[in-house]
């Protein structure tokens, strides 16, 4: 077990058509930062899709994802001894075609896939409107529905890492206190089926502010067993590694005492 290691294993580049700056931008900006390991996880392209590029500005191009791999592993190579390089993708979860991302994914040699549900009931999460004259009744139901798919998407074998898992909260901070025990049997899940869970500061740049998941999911999820990782969602080369160090403390206070890091999909420990 490697002691006190510094990582970021969620970062974007310009593909996805909302992030800022080249892959070799955010790998210079994580040995500025001191980090042993950067993570390069791009939104995965629409598969299920007839279009090429379906959402020029959320997710890569069809076409353009075996360059995405042939760049990452080419940067790999050069960057060895300076930094580990790792390739991963951050993946949407859509149930019903999750067979074919897999077929996708398989053919390249990914040392982490981070499932992360962007859409609930087809609306993005992030919509506000979304919420617009929902009774209490259908905000339960609502915050039901996305954590039913956070635990399949924990379930279906595909994903290593489940990515923010309470970012509906993102532009509607009163997502956190409606009330279900969803949130508790869908970390026990989690737990059972070996994914980790991301804290992932870009909570800070949404309206909900600080990080995802909140304190008290975190709390939960140290008693259910599950383990953590940490990406900082870097859109920008500045952010990477953002709040590392604060987390790491934050995880400690909690009562955690290591979090995971990856490797060709295998998951290791590291103290905190």
């Amino acid at each position: 077990m490697d002691s006190h290691l510094k990582f970021d294993f969620h970062t974007h580049h310009l593909r996805c058509g909302h992030a800022r700056a080249d892959i070799r931008d955010y790998i210079e900006a994580a040995i500025q930062s001191g980090m042993d390991m950067i993570g390069i996880s791009d939104h995965s392209p629409y598969f299920a899709s007839d279009k090429d590029q379906l959402h020029p500005n959320i997710a890569m191009a069809k076409s353009t994802f075996p360059e995405y791999v042939k760049e990452v592993l080419q940067l790999k190579e050069e960057y060895k001894g300076k930094i580990d390089v790792l390739l991963g993708v951050e993946s949407d979860f859509f149930p019903e075609y999750i067979d074919l991302y897999q077929s996708y994914f398989d053919s390249y040699p990914f040392d982490y896939i981070i499932g992360s549900v962007h859409f609930v009931n087809g609306v993005s999460i992030f919509k506000k409107e979304r919420w617009d004259g929902l009774t209490e009744k259908e905000r339960v139901q609502t915050k039901e529905a996305y954590y039913e798919l956070i635990q399949q998407s924990a379930s279906c074998g595909v994903f290593q890492i489940l990515g923010h898992i309470d970012a509906m909260k993102g532009f509607y901070p009163d997502f956190s206190s409606i009330q279900t025990d969803v949130v508790d049997h869908t970390l026990k899940i989690i737990a059972e089926n070996d994914v980790a869970i991301e804290i992932n500061t870009s909570g800070k740049t949404k309206d909900c502010g600080g990080w995802y998941p909140a304190d008290e999911i975190l709390e939960r999820a140290l008693y259910h067993g599950v383990n953590v990782t940490f990406g900082s969602d870097a859109h920008d080369p500045e952010r990477v590694g953002d709040d590392f160090e604060l987390v790491r403390a934050k995880l400690k206070e909690i009562g955690f005492k290591e979090w995971a890091y990856f490797r060709e999909k295998k998951r290791y420990l590291t103290s905190l």
